[in-house]
């Protein structure tokens, strides 16, 4: 009997529909020659202190470092699980071989290896590999099953990422909560959540103590078209009156007016967290609730796999897009067809296949989030938004570039020689304007009449400029005319506060500001956490009461900017050196750095860190909130 394991019942009851197995059994699926059984995600979890040495239980200072000779796993401790365990276990044991059917990547990979090291499994075992849940995937998938060998490396970077959580975050939990917390609040350090809510602290510390300072801007109106100084602001009031009467009852001069053509190509397709900043942005939802949601549209066959970070596809997925093209062109939603108007001029032609498309060099384990083709029936509101993005951007990937017209303008106002200005003098002034040529991928977010919540213009989209479409009147080199100067006082802002959306892409570019698309790819391998956990990390600093939420805003709490505070070991905190670690378990995973290295160097950390902060002679000390002392009490 060849037993399959899925991480959830119901893509179990997927696979076990596709292979034969229908007859339902207690905890499984039973039927030609296969036994379908499922996790509820993780049954097991790394062993706690406790387990390995009762001295371990107690948190004292002297305990520390705490590094366990070998480490080792246990059942999560519920009822629910221990009891499907036991299925998985009896099943395993009396196999002829196993599936992994797991969710195709680190974690999934880790959450079955645990389950079959657990039971003892001792039969082969062979690895299911989809990017989609749709019943051709899952039978091309279990026509090309590969050995669980091949899945090695992906095992000891999800292995070595656990490990290494597990090192630096109960160490150095339980040594800041003794030495810093009285033992009375419990302050949370980790790997990825102590550096994210540095970003968040340190960018609240800039905007507290940034001081505005005035500046003064001089514009002029000629024909109805604003003109900005060339030379910038100005930085004293009296400078900036003195070259308003400079200008002031001098006539305006356009000396150059330059055309140039242009072109924008369409918005890469999504990765995980690009579709998460997108549905930030447009509807407000959290990281956490747009993995839910495409998570949701993966299992209903509607959408790939979505815990990805490469907006590319593989080469052999271009001879699919057609199929798929002609499902989106099938779409109704409230009798209304979507996507028909904009599928139809992609039709009766082969799709182009650009290299910012497709690109297997640039695909691992899965490809960028697309659709699959499948019609969505009965999808709620927020399930409908979330695939409308998806679409639309698989959709406008196909469309021609948007090509535009830039025309920019320059003018200027010169002052005559006076007794005591000896020299002619003369203030430049600009302003551009674009026209869109021909629309291209852009009409796949034109706003449609007919419907409420149609994609609003791309150019509020990821990735797609920030460039402002505006006609300007016909000008001629040479013209001369009267106009409106102004001299504005303005103030200088403080960044702004860090919302989901732009703390997603700091975390992706461990903490630098980097708007270049091509640029932010290429620091994806130092970002901070994966795709697939960065939502889980904001969420346990909202748990955590170390940041809140003001609108949009990401706000730190009191306690988060103590705890911050309080941290002096950069390896700590640093968005840097955490993604540098990131940099090291995603080469495990590609076979270039050793696993046990890794977690070595952790262990010499983490003892260092210990040393340094046990020998502070400092006496500092975070505020003690009554209900986090209550909760310490309870605890033990």
């Amino acid at each position: 009997m060849i037993v399959c394991i899925a991480e959830k019942p119901s893509v179990a009851k997927d696979i076990a529909r596709i292979i034969g197995a229908t007859a339902s059994r207690d905890g499984y699926m039973e039927g030609n020659g296969y036994q379908v059984t499922w996790t509820f995600g993780h049954l097991c979890e790394l062993k706690m202190p406790e387990d390995y040495t009762p001295m371990w239980k107690a948190w004292s200072l002297t305990a520390l470092p705490m590094i366990p000779p070998r480490f080792g796993i246990r059942l999560k401790d519920d009822e629910g699980i221990k009891k499907q365990f036991a299925v998985i276990e009896r099943l395993m044991q009396a196999a002829d071989g196993i599936i992994n059917c797991g969710d195709a990547g680190q974690e999934g990979e880790l959450i079955q290896r645990w389950v079959m090291q657990k039971a003892g499994a001792t039969c082969p075992v062979q690895r299911l590999w989809i990017s989609s849940m749709t019943d051709e995937a899952i039978r091309e998938g279990f026509a090309t099953l590969k050995d669980q060998s091949n899945y090695q490396s992906l095992y000891m970077a999800g292995l070595s990422r656990a490990v290494g959580d597990w090192l630096l975050g109960i160490n150095c939990t339980r040594l800041y909560t003794i030495k810093y917390g009285q033992n009375r609040q419990v302050l949370s350090i980790g790997r990825v959540q102590t550096p994210t809510l540095a970003l968040i602290v340190n960018r609240q510390k800039e905007i507290d103590n940034f001081k505005p300072e005035p500046y003064w801007v001089l514009a002029t109106v000629y024909r109805d078209t604003t003109f900005t100084a060339t030379k910038g602001r100005f930085t004293s009031k009296e400078e900036g009156e003195e070259a308003f009467k400079t200008i002031e009852g001098k006539p305006f001069t356009i000396t150059q007016v330059e055309k140039k053509n242009g072109k924008e190509t369409p918005p890469s397709l999504y990765d995980l967290t690009s579709l998460q900043v997108d549905c930030n942005k447009k509807f407000g939802f959290s990281a956490e609730t747009t993995l839910n949601i495409i998570q949701q549209l993966y299992e209903q066959k509607l959408t790939t796999y979505p815990r990805v970070d490469t907006t590319f596809l593989p080469d052999d997925v271009y001879a699919k897009c057609p199929q798929t093209m002609n499902g989106l062109f099938q779409v109704k939603h409230a009798g209304t067809a979507p996507y028909a108007e904009l599928v139809r001029p992609l039709g009766g032609k082969a799709l182009p296949k650009s290299k910012k498309v497709f690109d297997s060099s640039k695909v691992t384990d899965h490809h960028a989030i697309i659709p699959t083709g499948m019609i969505p029936t009965a999808l709620t509101d927020m399930q409908r938004k979330v695939f409308d993005l998806v679409a639309r951007r698989f959709i406008a990937v196909f469309y021609p570039d948007c090509k535009y017209a830039q025309t920019t303008v320059l003018g200027e106002v010169r002052s005559v020689a006076t007794e005591s200005q000896s020299t002619e003098q003369a203030i430049e002034f600009k302003v551009t304007g674009r026209t869109i040529l021909n629309a291209g991928w852009r009409t796949v977010y034109a706003k449609d009449p007919k419907t409420e919540d149609d994609a609003e213009s791309p150019l509020s989209l990821e990735g797609s400029g920030e460039a402002q479409e505006r006609t300007l009147p016909a000008f001629q080199k040479g013209e001369s005319g009267p106009h409106q100067p102004t001299l504005t006082e303005k103030m200088t802002t403080p960044p702004p506060y860090y919302s989901e959306a732009t703390l997603l892409r700091a975390m992706e570019t461990a903490g630098k500001l980097v708007e270049d698309e091509e640029l932010r790819r290429a620091m994806k391998e130092n970002g901070i956490g994966r795709p697939s956990t960065r939502a889980a990390i904001i969420e346990t600093l909202f748990k955590r009461k170390y940041i809140r939420k003001e609108r949009k805003r990401l706000v730190a709490t009191p306690t988060g900017i103590e705890l911050i505070d309080l941290i002096r070991e950069d390896l700590l905190k640093s968005c840097e050196l955490t993604g540098i670690w990131e940099k090291k378990l995603r080469d495990i995973e590609a076979q270039k750095y050793d696993a046990q290295q890794f977690i070595s160097e952790l262990k010499q950390q983490v003892t260092t860190i210990v040393h340094d902060v046990i020998s502070d002679p400092t006496n500092r000390r975070v505020t003690v909130l009554p209900e986090e002392a209550e909760k310490k009490k309870k605890a033990k």
